[in-house]
């Protein structure tokens, strides 16, 4: 019998985002975070970067909708990790930026972090790591 190629790739990428958010919310509770969703981890990655992005910036750099970033950002205030804040260049825009407890959480995000990407990258090579985000990159950008 030949070797028939499987195109269940869609699904492999729903176990592969189920076994990571179940490890991301695994790690959380073992830090006693509570609330947080990994839905919440690119909003956290964006102010870690920069703090005080606009919703609109935030849902640029997420490629979600502004309402969706929006009731992520209210459960993040709601929790006490974010607060918004007036631009004071434009009193028109409303920044979200970390509250202290919020950057106390950057430790743990990090270390979190790593552990993932230990899961994910670890036994490749650096080519193979290129590789793996050059494909995820050129598949994501079909959408």
């Amino acid at each position: 019998m030949k070797n028939m190629i499987k195109y269940d790739t869609a699904s492999k990428f729903g176990k592969i985002r189920d076994a990571v958010n179940n490890l991301i919310l695994s790690e959380l509770g073992k830090h006693c975070v509570n609330g947080i969703a990994p839905s919440h981890g690119d909003i956290l990655v964006c102010l870690y970067e920069k703090n005080g992005l606009s919703v609109k910036e935030l849902a640029e750099k997420i490629h979600r909708t502004q309402p969706t970033v929006t009731v992520l950002i209210d459960k993040l205030q709601k929790l006490g990790y974010v607060e918004r804040i007036k631009s004071w260049e434009d009193s028109r825009v409303t920044l979200i930026k970390l509250t202290e407890k919020g950057v106390h959480l950057e430790p743990i995000f990090l270390e979190i972090s790593d552990k993932l990407n230990t899961v994910i990258y670890g036994g490749f090579s650096d080519t193979e790591k290129e590789q793996l985000e050059h494909f995820l990159e050129k598949i994501l950008n079909r959408f």
